[in-house]
C-alpha cells in the first residue's frame, strides 16, 4: 500500500497542479491538454504515453485496492471474534472512514472519467476544447458539488493515507512524527484546495 501510495500521491499532486492552469484562460489550458496527448511525439506517436499512463495509474489503483481488501482480511482472520468495547483511542475520522472515502473516491474516478476525459456523461462535450467542457460542467451546481464533496473525501484519505505510508516504511519516531503529521496535514490540504478551487472558480465566475 505504502509503494502504490507514493505513486498515486505523486500523480494526484502533478494532476492538480495541471488543472490550476485553466485560471491562465482558454489557450494556457487546452495547451497543457495538448501538451498530455502529444507527450513524446515525435518520437512516439501520439497519445500513446498517455495510455501507457493510464494503464500504469490503473495497476497502480488496482494494487492498492488489493493490498488494502487484503490487510482486511488477515486481520478479520486473526481475530474472528469481535470486540466487546472497541473505542479506537489512536483513530481519528480520517483513519475511521478510510475505506469507505477509498470506495466512494474510486466510483468518483469512474464517474470524473467519464465526464470529462471521454464525454459519455457530458452532454456539451468538445473533444478539441477542455477548457469549455470544465466550465460548462461546473457551471451546474449539483456537478460542482459532487466534486466539491469527492475531494474534501480525497484530502481525508489523503491526510491519513501520508501518515500511515510513513509509519508503514518504517520512518517513525517521536522526534519527527509532529513533522510526518504537519507533512501530511498540509500536503492534504493543499491538494484538496487546489482541486476544489476549480469548480469554485466556475461558480464565482472567475473562471468563465
Amino acid at each position: 500500500m505504502a509503494a502504490t501510495g507514493i505513486f498515486l500521491f505523486g500523480w494526484i499532486f502533478a494532476h492538480m497542479f495541471g488543472n490550476l492552469k485553466i485560471f491562465f484562460g482558454p489557450e494556457s489550458f487546452n495547451h497543457y491538454a495538448e501538451f498530455l496527448r502529444e507527450m513524446g511525439s515525435p518520437l512516439i506517436p501520439p497519445t500513446w504515453l498517455l495510455w501507457v499512463t493510464r494503464f500504469v495509474l490503473l495497476a497502480a489503483v488496482g494494487l492498492h485496492i488489493w493490498a488494502a481488501t487484503s490487510l482486511t482480511l488477515q486481520n478479520r482472520r486473526a481475530r474472528p471474534i469481535g470486540y466487546r468495547e472497541l473505542r479506537g483511542v489512536q483513530l481519528d475520522y480520517a483513519a475511521r472512514t478510510m475505506r469507505v472515502s477509498g470506495y466512494l473516491i474510486a466510483l468518483y474516478v469512474v464517474y470524473h472519467l467519464m465526464h470529462l476525459t471521454f464525454g459519455t456523461v457530458h452532454s456539451q462535450f468538445v473533444p478539441t476544447d477542455p477548457y469549455s467542457n470544465v466550465v460548462k460542467a461546473f457551471q451546474v451546481l449539483p456537478i460542482a458539488a459532487v466534486y466539491i464533496f469527492a475531494n474534501l473525501l480525497l484530502g481525508l484519505h489523503l491526510y491519513h493515507g501520508l501518515w500511515s505510508l510513513f509509519q508503514s516504511l518504517g520512518w517513525s519516531h517521536p522526534t519527527y512524527n509532529p513533522w510526518r503529521r504537519r507533512f501530511a496535514v498540509v500536503f492534504a490540504i493543499v491538494v484538496s484546495a487546489g482541486f476544489i478551487s476549480v469548480p469554485l472558480g466556475v461558480l464565482a465566475g472567475i473562471v468563465s
